[in-house]
């Protein structure tokens, strides 16, 4: 049993770890690629481009880095992931900035988001490597990585962005591809337990039958609406404090303390899921989100843009933990490949769409607009998660009526 809890300890510590990396080239993209986008292409209206690619690599990686997992392993699919993804998309996106060339940039994004839809599994991973009781607390702490990649993130946005002086905003990309390599070093002691794959002959359900679940739908709209919206008002928010005249040090300030927001709570929101339950947490993100849109909508001051996205990013925690923690209690081990790449497919499709209208949206309906708008996909949420909610209190008292026969 200690031999289990160290070896336990020891995959959570690489996944926690391998978190942090591939997130500073996550906030690197969304923080610095739409500034690039719109030094490089004439085009306003395509700035955000480019972190639209990224979210679409992510998109296209999604079920088939889950299948390739599940043929595989955890250990060989991630390591395929930070190569062809982290390390040659770094390398892609310095060439592109290097050469000015717009299109190139993008592919550099796209590949970035590859590296991405296999790092998105993280979380699923350290599921497989956890306890039941420990998993929606190693699921957090995974999440949490994301903490140190506040700081790391924005800072390799500003601060190695003239590193190389001929090629300006070019060093952050470099730092991508070569933090990749070190996450690969790290996923090489990965040891996903024989519990954690799905034997050969498990049967699986269809996934219509999965699908049809409550809880499965209310896990995939409050995660997928929830990414959604802070990708979209994310990815905007760069271009409209420089439009509004803040220096890329503020822009770099804000951005750090959204994702703060993101994943510090990560560190109780699993102890939170465990004392409230899970639709309580769904609720409260979306009112969360609500607060949020309503505070950006306020003004355009340091102030509103710094607390309007530290909310956002609470909110997103919030609503991202607890449907990653709702849906693993929808599907068995044989079902995990597909269950949780189609979830993750439909998150990024949401949030490929968000990205790529982000830079439009904000153009014709400014910045207050853009964030009015969010409310009713918020209140969808809310509505939906309620519904399971009442569903559940109604079923769980005849369920014990049953169980007293």
């Amino acid at each position: 049993m200690r031999a289990a809890s160290r070896l336990e300890k020891r995959n959570v510590a690489i996944l926690v770890a391998s978190q942090t990396l591939y997130m500073v080239a996550t906030i690197t993209v969304m923080t610095l690629s739409g500034v690039v986008g719109y030094r490089l292409t004439p085009a306003a209206g395509l700035a955000t481009l480019p972190v639209a690619m990224m979210m679409i690599g992510t998109l296209l990686a999604t079920l088939p880095a889950s299948l390739y997992m599940k043929r595989v392993g955890r250990r060989r699919g991630f390591l395929t992931g930070a190569a062809l993804g982290g390390v040659l998309g770094g390398l892609v996106a310095f060439a592109a900035i290097a050469l000015e060339h717009f299109w190139l940039f993008c592919l550099g994004n796209l590949l970035l988001g590859g590296y991405q839809g296999f790092a998105m599994y993280y979380r699923f991973a350290a599921v497989d490597v956890t306890r039941p009781a420990f998993r929606s607390r190693a699921i957090s702490l995974v999440l949490a990585g994301g903490v140190v990649a506040a700081f790391l993130g924005p800072w390799n946005a500003s601060l190695t962005n003239d590193w190389i002086a001929a090629v300006p905003d070019g060093g952050p990309y470099l730092m991508i591809a070569g933090l990749a390599l070190v996450a690969m070093l790290l996923l090489g002691g990965l040891r996903v337990p024989a519990s954690g794959e799905p034997g050969p002959n498990e049967i699986a359900r269809p996934m219509a039958e999965i699908g049809a679940q409550a809880r499965f739908k209310v896990a995939l709209i409050a995660a997928a609406t929830g990414y959604a919206i802070m990708g979209l008002v994310m990815t905007a928010t760069p271009l409209s404090m420089r439009a509004l005249g803040f220096e890329m040090g503020q822009v770099a300030f804000v951005m750090q303390w959204h994702v703060l927001g993101m994943f510090a709570p990560s560190f109780f929101t699993g102890g939170l899921i465990a004392r409230f339950g899970v639709i309580c947490i769904l609720l409260v993100g979306t009112l969360i989100l609500a607060a949020s849109s309503l505070l950006a909508a306020s003004g355009t001051g340091l102030a509103q843009f710094w607390a309007a996205l530290m909310l956002l990013g609470v909110g997103w925690n919030f609503l991202f933990i607890g449907g990653s923690t709702l849906l693993a209690s929808t599907h068995v081990e044989a079902e995990r490949g597909k269950v949780q790449g189609i979830n993750d497919l439909v998150i990024f499709s949401l949030v490929a769409a968000g990205s790529l209208l982000s830079g439009n949206l904000l153009q014709q309906l400014g910045w207050t607009g853009l964030n009015l708008a969010m409310l009713g996909p918020i209140v969808v949420v809310i509505a939906f998660t309620a519904w399971l909610g009442l569903n559940e209190a109604r079923v769980r008292p005849a369920q014990l009526s049953g169980e007293r026969r």
